[in-house]
């Protein structure tokens, strides 16, 4: 991990330098595009946090794609460069703005519990199992949702077909990536993991050891499993062979025998693939200072907590407020949209959430008149009821915020046409379950630890507990600005697990409210509270004079050393767009575009 950047910066577009390590000369490192932060042109946008990915969309919109074709590409391309975080073996959410219509669109591509699960799924002895016997395992998979995703979203308003938009990943995994040090650091995190499970030691720790950093990674089999995707369509993974791999590899983990790993088994099915679909829905839609925020509604609660935060927020002038101001009001309004998420916000098919109450603006000043400007709400603070809501009232005991994965990734598309898409997926934590398809050269997912493994308190009912077919709750937060004439503004997303609300939050105020322009909003040092007693802050904050103030009104912090990885694109006038991503998170990100502007 890096050092955040400092608050204000003056953005210059340079090449990420690639260090090679290790005492032997690595092999010769395939050709790769420059990582740049932020780009401003004509014909369409990309931003992802690899350079390789970003390009793949790019070459889709060259060709006469769109945005969505793009971020198909550019999703599929991060499957091969970006495995411990993407992949066709997890899932994620898709959100679209058509620009004919002047409409947005969105698709739950989560993944989903086997039919057979029930409450119990993570208890043995009648006791949850420990985190990271749960992680490593079959029962921590889900159905794959991606590929669904994918399908949905080419089916409904793509202009390409699967096979056509999947060409530059494939030729990716079969010609080689140049590994960087995210790559391998992210290996190195994961190496005692990856011995477990002999297929994905032979993949992603070739000759036995770490990838050596300047040299080029290969993956066959993904590249294969792409060709046969583009060929037969995502069928060959929801009725086909593909599945029936996932599923013998999910029931019958390829453990290690010499490692010691009780690797435990799932139990999904053929039937759980073929009953999976990717869920068309309606956005959330806030209104904040003018402007129509729309994201993912529910199975994910960042559409709604990004929405009510936002809502909290509307009446205190933060364009005016000191820079600590800024700071107590974003960092109070977290703390109590994460109070309601934690108690309302599941699976929609299996609980009654209450999205429009959260939404509303009668909730949120309900929630706001909670917020002192002189003192700090004792985390964690009781969640208020949006269907009967009372002025400065709380109803029910306090849940805490349960652990997710914080290693997603997320990509942003534009295209000529003035079409956008924000995409988050996901396999939940860095490198997933660590288990990887044999012969298939992608790792499965473990988004069934994003449930609860048992109630927080007996005494309240927990709208995340597991259940047959049903999606765990996400904190994914794909979110796409319009303005008054419906046309877009922004667009951004975040990887970061429970994360992923506050920095879509913090960066969309940094942007509107603060009128920072769009990398450096994503670049500034960041604070997330998911009402707990302490809000983590990058370092540039921890070691900040704001950090003493906020102290001094009651504010209680930890160091962490690194909160998400933005990205998004803006429209400007012209037919312009500007791409941003991260100057130095997870070693930086790849903003590109079709025609540069002079």
């Amino acid at each position: 991990m890096r050092r955040p950047v400092a608050r204000k910066l003056s953005v210059l577009a340079v090449s990420a330098a690639v260090v090679s390590v290790g005492a032997a000369a690595p092999p010769q490192a395939t050709s790769t595009p420059e990582k740049v932060p932020v780009a401003v042109g004509y014909g369409g946008a990309v931003s992802s946090v690899d350079a390789d990915a970003s390009a793949a969309g790019i070459e889709v919109l060259r060709k006469g794609g769109n945005a969505v074709d793009a971020a198909v590409a550019t999703a599929a391309a991060l499957g091969v460069t970006e495995p411990y975080s993407s992949g066709i073996g997890g899932g994620g959410y898709f959100v679209y703005y058509d620009a004919k219509s002047r409409t947005v669109h969105t698709i739950d591509g989560r993944e989903t519990a086997p039919l057979t699960a029930g409450t119990d799924l993570f208890l043995e002895n009648g006791k949850p199992l420990a985190f990271a016997d749960a992680v490593s395992s079959g029962l921590s998979i889900g159905t794959p949702g991606t590929p669904a995703t994918w399908a949905t979203a080419l089916g409904q308003w793509g202009s390409r077909p699967l096979g056509s938009v999947l060409k530059p990943a494939e030729r990716i995994a079969r010609d080689g990536f140049t590994v960087d040090d995210t790559f391998r650091s992210q290996t190195a995190s994961n190496e005692t993991r990856f011995r477990y499970f002999p297929d994905t030691a032979k993949l992603f720790l070739p000759g036995g050891q770490l990838p050596v950093v300047g040299s080029t990674f290969k993956n066959p089999d993904l590249a294969r499993t792409y060709q046969q995707l583009g060929r037969k369509g995502v069928g060959a993974i929801y009725h086909g062979d593909l599945g029936d791999d996932i599923v013998d590899t999910v029931n019958n983990p390829p453990v290690d025998p010499s490692s010691g790993w009780k690797a435990r088994p799932g139990d999904l099915s053929e039937k759980d693939l073929a009953a999976y679909r990717a869920k068309l829905q309606k956005p959330t839609k806030t209104s904040y200072r003018g402007l129509g925020v729309y994201s993912i509604a529910p199975s994910s609660s960042g559409g709604t907590t990004v929405g009510e935060a936002l809502n909290i927020l509307e009446h205190t002038d933060l364009s005016k407020a000191s820079e600590v101001q800024y700071l107590h009001h974003y960092i109070e309004a977290s703390r109590i949209a994460f109070a309601d998420r934690g108690r309302w916000v599941g699976d929609p098919a299996f609980e009654d959430v209450p999205t429009k109450g959260l939404l509303s603006q009668k909730f949120a000043d309900s929630r706001a008149c909670l917020i002192k400007d002189d003192a700090v709400l004792t985390s964690p603070v009781a969640p208020g009821d949006p269907r009967h809501p009372g002025a400065c009232t709380d109803r029910g005991t306090a849940a805490p915020t349960t652990y997710e994965g914080e290693n997603t990734t997320h990509l942003t598309v534009a295209d000529k046409w003035g079409n956008v898409v924000s995409y988050t997926l996901t396999i939940e934590q860095t490198g997933g379950s660590a288990i990887t398809v044999p012969g298939r050269g992608f790792i499965l997912n473990n988004e069934l630890t994003d449930f609860s493994f048992a109630p927080a308190n007996p005494a309240v009912h927990d709208p995340n507990l597991p259940g047959p077919g049903k999606r765990p709750r996400s904190s994914i937060s794909p979110t796409i600005v319009l303005d008054r004439h419906n046309q877009p503004v922004v667009a951004l997303g975040s990887p970061g697990g429970a994360t992923i609300i506050t920095t879509v939050l913090q960066v969309l105020t940094e942007f509107v409210d603060r009128g920072l322009p769009l990398v450096d909003a994503i670049a500034a040092p960041r604070a997330s509270q998911r009402n707990a007693a302490q809000t983590e802050l990058e370092p540039t904050l921890y070691s900040s004079g704001e950090r003493s103030q906020l102290e001094a009104i009651g504010h209680s912090f930890k160091l962490n050393p690194e909160i998400g990885a933005a990205t998004g694109v803006q429209r400007l006038p012209g037919g312009k767009w500007l791409a941003a991503a991260e100057t130095v998170r997870r070693g930086g990100g790849s903003a590109q575009v079709v025609y540069p502007a002079p």
